[in-house]
């Protein structure tokens, strides 16, 4: 053994204490930290020839690239749809790498088991029903791209093929149909080699709105004359969180013939609030289901996890056939269930966060944020030079400039914000307009922080 190496594991114990310490002071200063660090990146260095160990590693680390990372498990990181990591999660997370797990199957560990477990809590979560069996992939990228996989595999089977064994060329022309779709369907589609362009965006109701309008879609449906298709329907819209009425799509199955796929990334957590569960109603409905837990259930990235009502074809297409695996049987190992075959246990951190805190700690932060993004539309809506572009419907605001919302304005305050060290927001383009957009899903996020938001963008707008 590597004489270093050997060195590390004699002073292991104290190695994860000196990670701990570094971790601990570094979590807690998130608060104080600059939220975006918009500043270059230190130079690459060449592959040292002599490990320094892993002492040597962290202060090196510590020195060179800690300063220049952003705290985006912190309060005030507001960008794309960012969730934090609960103490529970956290420590879940540390011991997925302690035990390092291969959650592919159930011949030698319980760690799968723990898995089902963790879905069962998951499903019974987002209200849906036992019909519906699930699996942990990276994120919302990947989770649309497994049930969209699974859509073309039915596809396939309505028109007496195969995909999995013949290949999509054996489909021909697919017909794919949603109001909003965010952008992780059409590289889906790209991936799935069911095509971009196979696309089509359906009218959306009037009046600022997101969601689809049924009746259009009943007519495009209408217009197929019978073929099969795929409709991805939205719970929750990156710009504004509009949902598309669930069960009205899903009554749409009675007279025509689709696939229901449903992206609830984020707004699936709606479930969780009795104000807002009815935005879900009919989800349990849908054939494949996507829910991102790197989001609001604030565990570390990467999870996600996938439902579906039709295993058989999971496993008709991910199946990995090979002696060393097995084949799969009534309850399919997780290696046949999604792209990956060997993949870290992403269930102990959502394992640890649910056990931990329950139902009820989970709807109090999703209700909070709901809070605090209706305050921080409410203070936009009385500072002079922004407005609002739509009502806070749920736990995103998306605003821009009163008055000549150029994009080189738009994102000019967008970046007087994170240069202020202050808070983190993503643009977006809504509208025909350019403008900012603030999600909130940090389990830490307080009252206090949005306040501090509001008056990093009333300085950024004065600077203009």
């Amino acid at each position: 053994m590597d004489r270093v190496l050997a060195d590390d594991l004699s002073r292991l114990p104290e190695l994860l204490q000196s990670a701990r310490d570094f971790a601990a002071r570094e979590v807690s200063g998130l608060e104080a930290r600059p939220v975006a660090h918009l500043g270059k990146a230190p130079d690459a260095e060449p592959l040292p020839a002599g490990g320094a160990g892993a002492e040597g590693a962290l202060a090196r680390f510590a020195e060179r690239w800690a300063p220049g990372f952003s705290a985006s498990a912190g309060p005030r990181y507001l960008g794309f749809v960012t969730g934090g990591a609960t103490p529970a999660a956290l420590t879940g997370d540390w011991l997925t790498g302690a035990y390092d797990q291969n959650a592919t199957g159930v011949g030698d560990s319980s760690a799968t088991a723990l898995e089902h477990e963790t879905l069962g809590w998951l499903r019974e979560l987002f209200g849906l029903g036992e019909a519906h069996s699930g699996a942990f992939v990276t994120g919302a990228t990947v989770s649309n791209t497994v049930g969209l996989a699974l859509a073309r595999e039915w596809l396939g089977e309505r028109l007496g093929v195969s995909v999995s064994e013949a290949g999509v060329a054996a489909l021909g022309p697919v017909d794919v149909l949603s109001g909003s779709p965010h952008s992780s369907i059409p590289k889906a589609l790209s991936v799935l080699g069911i095509g971009r362009d196979r696309l089509r965006t359906v009218p959306v109701l009037p009046g600022g709105r997101e969601a689809v309008d049924v009746a259009r879609l009943a007519e495009a449906l209408d217009e197929l004359d019978g073929r099969p298709a795929v409709v991805v329907a939205n719970a929750g819209t990156v710009n504004t969180v509009d949902f598309d009425d669930l069960r009205a799509i899903a009554g749409l199955k009675e007279r025509y013939d689709f696939w229901l796929h449903v992206d609830a990334a984020f707004g699936g957590f709606a479930a969780l609030s009795p104000e807002h569960a009815h935005l879900t109603d009919g989800l349990d409905a849908a054939d494949s289901v996507c829910v991102d837990l790197h989001k609001w259930l604030n565990v570390p990235y990467d999870a996600a996890v996938q439902f579906t009502r039709h295993r058989d074809l999971q496993v008709r297409v991910f199946h990995n056939s090979s002696p060393y695996l097995g084949l799969p049987t009534g309850e399919p190992d997780f290696v046949h269930l999604t792209p990956e075959n060997s993949r870290r246990l992403r269930a102990l951190p959502a394992w640890f966060s649910l056990a931990a805190y329950g139902r009820e700690g989970h709807r109090e932060i999703v209700e909070r944020n709901i809070a605090l993004a209706r305050h921080l539309g409410d203070r936009i809506t009385d500072a002079p030079g922004l407005r609002l572009l739509a009502p806070v419907r749920l736990n995103v605001v998306c605003f821009t400039l009163d008055g000549d919302p150029t994009r080189e304005r738009v994102h000019a305050l967008g970046r007087a914000v994170a240069e202020s060290g202050e808070a983190f927001m993503t643009p977006t383009f809504y509208e025909g307009t350019h403008a900012l957009r603030a999600a909130f899903s940090n389990w830490r996020t307080t009252e206090a922080d949005t306040d501090r938001v509001a008056a990093a963008l009333e300085r950024g707008v004065s600077s203009l």
